[in-house]
This record gives C-alpha cells, structure tokens and sequence, in this order.
C-alpha cells in the first residue's frame, strides 16, 4: 500500500501540506484534486522521495521514503508535473537509459521496451529528439518511462495534460487495465478524469483533506442529483413550463436558463421526480429537444468543498 501519515511541509511562513494522512490499497486509483496551489502536486512530491517532508511519513510497499528511498523506488512508476526528460535525447536512447537505471536485462529489457512502446504507440517519434516533440507526445514518453519496470505503484500528476481526446481516452484505457493490480493515483484538475479511472477521490484545499469518497458519492452531494433538465425548441415556453413544474407536488424549486431554452426542476429532498415530470410535459404537448435527469454534476460539488474550505 501506500501510507502518508500526517505530512506536512512548511515553505517558510506557508504551509502547503497540512498534516495529510491517507493510505491506498492494492486495485484502487485514487484521484487527489484540488485548486491550483492546494498542495496537490507537493503531497505527490514528498511520497514519491522527491520533496522531503517538513514532518510526518510516508511508505510505499512497506519501505519508508525517508529511511529506505531506493526499496521504496523500486516500488514506484512516477510521471511528474510537466514529464521532465531530457530534451536532448530520442524517446529510443532515453527509455534504454531509464530500462539501465531501473536494472532491465536481457528477455524481460527487450518484452518491456517493445510492450511500452507499443501500449503509448510511440514508434513514429523514437528517433526524434524528445525537445522537438509535441506535448502529447513528451506526456507519452513520460508516461513510457513510468511504467517500464511494471511497478505495483504508480503516481501520474496530470497524466493526460496536453494530450487530445483520443489520446486522452487511450491514456485512461491503459490505466483501467492496469488497476486490477496495482495502486494508482492519480493528481488531476480535470474532473472528468475522476469519473473516467478512478474508483476513490481525495479533494484536498489549502493543503488540507476535505473530502475522501468514491466519485458516485460524491456527485451524490451536487445539488443537482436526480434534478430533471428540460431543454425546449423555443424560449417563449420556459415561463409556462416553470411554472407548471414548481407546482409538482415532489419538486422544490426550479431555475430557467434562457441562454440554454432550459429549465431544471429540483426535487424535494431524495424524491424522484422523472416520472411525474415527464407525464407533465406529455400532457402539456410542450415541444421539447430533450429531458434530461441529471446524476450530479462533479464541478459543483468541486467548487462548493473548495470554496466553503477556504472561505
């Protein structure tokens, strides 16, 4: 597993980890979210040995960071904030490099090689420098570089940044077959990225944990869950129509979004609305592009936790 137990680290007068404990288990992707400058980045630092703590501990696999860093990296596949390489060298010379550093010989050096190769369909660019490269294309070399050694632990900060959507899907698809057994974190400002891989969110703000759930449980929170969203052909009926539905004996209010010739009824408490919605506007002939019941929506409940922590 990996362990943190009540780090911190102080920057003079700013603390930007605040005493953060929590441990994974083997076949969970966790996603660590946060606002910029929330400490994301720093936690991630200090249990991959790259930041000392200004206080507390970490292990991986059993090993400690601090007190045995090299059987604890052995465990460890990190892609860093900005996949760090060198510029200098082809993505062929520098994954033999990191193959040479991480002991790969033989059989099992060439089976690694080609399989990661492969996996990040890096073959077009291996003899072009790394620093000529597009970006989506240096997150692949440094995804490549993470996990060549097959580590049982990975940490990917923003391992889908620059890349485009099918790029992005690729990346998520290579993390979903990789969870069953492995531990995965996963640091990400993007959202949808949590609902995609991962099945536990920590959020954390001001460098304090202030959520840990599974993603459904946290789009449960948004007040939209089981709301119902009607979108119209035209604009002239969402005066009616929310009208109609703030009547509904399950709903508690409704808001109309005239950019979007939308209106969303919310229910009362856990009610369920879709149905008597529906029948409302069947029986009102109201023209509609669409009925939509809403699961939650992950920004809102994001924004909400973040803005409440640091109010």
């Amino acid at each position: 597993m990996i362990r943190a137990d009540a780090l911190t680290k102080q920057y003079g007068p700013l603390r930007a980890v605040d005493h953060i404990s929590f441990t994974v288990q083997e076949g969970e992707v966790l996603g660590f979210l946060g606002p910029n400058g929330a400490g994301k980045t720093t936690t991630m630092r200090m249990i991959a040995g790259f930041v000392p703590p200004t206080s507390g501990h970490a292990e991986i696999c059993g090993h400690s960071v601090e007190d045995d860093p090299t059987a604890a990296k052995r465990c460890l596949g990190y892609l860093p904030e900005g996949a760090p390489s060198y510029g200098e060298m082809t993505p062929r010379t520098f994954l033999r490099f990191i193959a040479d550093i991480r002991g790969l010989k033989g059989e099992s050096r060439r089976l690694r090689l080609d399989d990661v190769i492969g996996r990040l369909h890096l073959e077009r660019v291996l003899d072009q420098r790394i620093e000529t490269l597009s970006k989506g294309f240096r997150r692949r070399v440094g995804l490549a570089q993470a996990i060549l050694h097959d580590p049982p632990v990975l940490i990917l900060d923003e391992p889908t940044d620059g890349l485009d959507p099918n790029q992005k899907h690729e990346v998520r698809e290579l993390i979903n077959a990789m969870a069953k057994d492995k531990i995965i974190v996963i640091s990400t400002h993007i959202l949808e990225e949590v609902t995609a891989v991962c099945n536990r969110a920590i959020i954390i703000s001001s460098g304090r944990i202030v959520a840990d759930e599974t993603p459904d449980a946290l789009v449960r929170r948004s007040r939209y869950h089981n709301a119902v969203t009607l979108r119209f052909e035209q604009p002239a009926a969402l005066r009616e129509a929310a009208a109609a539905l703030g009547a509904l004996p399950g709903v508690d209010h409704v808001e109309t979004d005239e950019a979007e010739r939308a209106v969303t009824a919310f229910p009362k408490g856990a009610a369920h609305i879709l149905t008597e919605v529906a029948n409302l506007a069947g029986s009102r002939n109201w023209a509609l592009e669409q009925v939509h019941l809403e699961s939650g929506r992950m920004d809102e409940v994001f924004r909400s936790i973040t803005e409440k922590e640091a109010a």
